[in-house]
């Protein structure tokens, strides 16, 4: 019985964190930093930083929604490309997504030394961003509890990304979530020939299954 890539994910994910919630030195070595990145060139923490995470909190609700999401991806991509290569590709999405996610807080805060973040959260955000792009009327739950279309919760999700983005600071990097969902969709585009007119086409025949 062959385990998916999104179990794996999971496990690996789980396994560093809870590593590194024991071990500050580890933790510091993985976190996303931009000024020890720009100045040593430790461009592996633009990854590494996606398997930690800050609390138990933190990491059951990443790896919640990315089970949620991430299997039904994974298949999507496998239908396209025949197991061994989808479930590849499906990997280096998520670990591409990582980075990307990344790369515009590394930008801004190269020269900022109080700034650090952690967490799959952008990956995760690219994800779920795939998802949506297949399924726009599927009914996700706002804030696990509230039904809404999943393309409603998209819109609503990236407006107060890019507002938080700006105006919040309540140590969340929101730009990678932001980021991470727009890096998820152009690479679902890429990878699933016809995405954008099969999305179009949902949208006009509204279906909420």
């Amino acid at each position: 019985m062959n385990i998916s890539v999104t179990v794996l994910i999971i496990i690996l994910t789980c396994f560093v964190s809870y590593y590194a919630f024991s071990n500050r030195t580890f933790f510091e070595k993985l976190k996303h930093y931009p000024y020890q990145e720009y100045r040593d060139r430790k461009f592996s923490r633009l990854l590494s930083a996606g398997f930690l995470h800050g609390s138990w909190g933190h990491l059951i609700i990443n790896m919640f929604v990315f089970w949620s999401f991430g299997q039904y991806v994974e298949e999507a991509i496998i239908v396209v490309h025949q197991p061994t290569k989808g479930r590849t590709l499906f990997l280096l999405s998520y670990l591409v997504m990582i980075v990307i996610a990344n790369i515009p807080t590394y930008l801004e805060h190269k020269n900022n030394p109080g700034f650090a973040s952690i967490g799959a959260s952008g990956a995760v955000s690219g994800i779920l961003f795939m998802y949506i792009l297949m399924k726009p009327w599927a009914m996700l739950g706002l804030f696990f509890i509230i039904p809404c279309p999943a393309i409603v919760a998209g819109i609503l999700y990236l407006i107060y990304s890019s507002w938080a983005a700006k105006n919040q600071n309540d140590r969340i990097d929101h730009v990678a979530h932001f980021y991470g969902a727009l890096s998820g969709m152009l690479i679902l585009i890429l990878l699933r020939p016809g995405t954008v007119s099969k999305f179009i086409d949902q949208l006009t025949n509204v279906s909420f299954l």
